[in-house]
């Protein structure tokens, strides 16, 4: 493993708007009735945290 293991710009990035996903999705599945609009409004930023992070990595922010 490298010295910089998970401390990087791109790491914390991507594990923020990770973060954030779970947390909007977790809101949308307990509204009443479930808002399946937010509960996937959140899949997408959990998804788009991991190509987030690949665009990132490629710019030189995970070295």
């Amino acid at each position: 493993m490298s010295a910089n293991h998970g401390n990087t710009p791109a790491a914390w990035t991507a594990v923020s708007v990770a973060m954030l996903g779970f947390v909007v999705g977790a809101v949308g599945l307990m509204l009443e009735p479930v808002n399946w609009v937010v509960f996937w409004v959140g899949v997408a930023l959990g998804v788009g945290s991991f190509v987030l992070f690949l665009v990132m990595a490629k710019l030189g922010f995970h070295e």
